[in-house]
């Protein structure tokens, strides 16, 4: 087995570049659909996750440029599709967070079943539960089709019953274009996450989603 060996006991000193992180590039990728400014940017890792996710946001009708090495121009001005691309969504789990920008921003996504790997339960249902409490209908059965009342999403409380750092990105993203505040509870912790914990209030009460059951969908967990 190889490893390392360190021998301590000297200062240590100069400089290094960090690498650019794989876990806030991608989301930070999919809130560019928030605006239709052009976005530049810099110390983008080019990975097989982050070329997907870029592929992802071209088939939108997003503008996208390398101008350097892990430099990235992005511009959703023209944006003419709110469709995911399923073949390009079955790369990479992150492919999920297209949907909180694109549904504050055009009040319609459809989004297909996520794709990364499978290492226990990765339940959907905090970003659905997340989309309902500000008011967007969520149906459809193995594609997840979302969309938002004639107002647009509504600002609320929001109680997510288990930990998900990508589901409090996606409640974030869908947040950000309402015109009051949102506040998120039990929200995921990671290298990318930020948010609160506590015991849920009174106030924040379980929903109970009725979608077809069915087993070409197991990545949402069907509730009576």
């Amino acid at each position: 087995m190889e490893k390392f060996v360190i021998q301590g006991g000297m200062p240590l000193s100069g400089e290094i570049t960090a690498a650019g992180n794989k876990n806030a590039a991608l989301p930070i990728l999919a809130a560019c659909l928030l605006t239709g400014e052009e976005i530049v940017l810099s110390n983008v890792p080019r990975i097989r996750d982050t070329e997907s996710q870029v592929a992802l946001l071209e088939g939108l009708g997003v503008k996208v440029n390398w101008s350097g090495q892990n430099e990235l121009r992005l511009q959703a001005d023209a944006v003419s599709n709110t469709s995911v691309d399923e073949e390009l969504a079955a790369r990479i789990r992150a492919s999920f967070l297209l949907a909180g920008p694109l549904l504050a921003r055009f009040g319609e996504v459809r989004m297909p079943p996520p794709g990364g790997d499978f290492i226990g339960r990765r339940r959907l249902d905090p970003h659905l539960d997340a989309f309902e409490d500000m008011g967007a209908q969520v149906e459809g059965d193995r594609w997840i089709v979302l969309s938002t009342p004639n107002g647009g999403l509504a600002p609320c409380g929001i109680f997510m019953d288990e930990p998900s750092v990508m589901a409090t990105e996606n409640a974030l993203m869908a947040a950000a274009l309402t015109i009051a505040g949102t506040n998120t509870s039990i929200c995921g912790c990671g290298s990318s996450g930020l948010g609160s914990s506590g015991s849920a209030p009174s106030r924040y009460r379980p929903r109970r989603r009725r979608l077809p059951k069915s087993d070409a969908c197991p990545w949402v967990r069907w509730r009576a």
